[in-house]
């Protein structure tokens, strides 16, 4: 025990490394942008994942072959991956991109249904989105999860649901993060069933649809949690190992 500590216990009072660390908006600010940063890759990771769709969907309009507009999107995947090898920087955001389009591929080839290629997409935004909805509904939101680990009670992961600030505050970010999920769903599912079903040529459309929805509307839905953050002005100050209720400042 050092001497500071022995005299904050002659005093009465709590040595400072037990304190817990008072975690702000600002803080959880930095925590979704963290987390946010680590899901894109950054800018580069954000083209990377685009130009593998991208390629197979120039491929495919043009050449109107599906196993070559495949071949080409795996390709491009690739090439960026052993670009990254070379480079001797991650290859996690390029790898995921292959894993992508290698799933794309299954669903189109057995199909024969180029459109099916962007299938997994649309079935993974409705689960996601479902999975995220109903963790706010059952008072476990996503967001909570992930600056859970912050907040609280560093020994009981489930401490910082004892504040209703926080887990008020969580459950709007987790909204956000519904919402990006929707849109796709809502935009992307008629462009394919119209293309399935003979209604409509909408392969082009749905192609560029989910680039354009892609990390972009992802970015919305930061710029919004950060917006909901400055707005609230919420410090989500902590008692003494428990959550204590939030304090407005205006």
């Amino acid at each position: 025990m050092t001497e500071q500590q022995r005299a904050e216990e002659g005093t009465g009072r709590e040595p400072e490394e037990s304190k817990p660390p008072v975690v702000t908006e600002d803080t959880v600010e930095a925590l979704v942008r963290s987390q946010l940063a680590k899901a894109l890759g950054g800018k580069r990771g954000m083209v990377e994942a685009a130009i593998p769709t991208l390629t197979f969907t120039i491929s495919y309009i043009v050449s109107s072959e599906l196993r070559l507009s495949i071949g080409l999107g795996v390709a491009a995947a690739v090439l960026l991956g052993v670009l990254r090898l070379v480079q001797r920087s991650s290859v996690q955001y390029v790898v995921t991109s292959l894993f992508g389009i290698g799933i794309a591929a299954i669903f189109a080839m057995r199909s024969g249904n180029a459109a099916d290629a962007f299938l997994p997409g649309i079935i993974y935004n409705a689960v996601y989105a479902v999975v995220l909805s109903l963790s706010v509904l059952v008072r476990w939101p996503a967001i909570g999860l992930m600056i859970g680990p912050f907040i609280g009670n560093k020994e009981d992961f489930s401490s910082w649901r004892e504040n209703p600030a926080v887990v008020t505050l969580a459950s709007k970010l987790t909204w956000l993060l519904v919402l990006p999920c929707v849109i796709r769903v809502l935009v992307q599912y008629p462009l394919w069933a119209a293309d399935t079903y003979g209604w409509a040529d909408t392969f082009a459309l749905l192609g560029l649809s989910k680039i354009a929805m892609g990390w972009p509307l992802q970015v919305a839905a930061f710029a919004a949690m950060v917006w909901v953050l400055a707005r609230g002005r919420t410090p989500l100050e902590q008692g003494q190992g428990q959550g204590s209720p939030a304090a407005a400042q205006d």
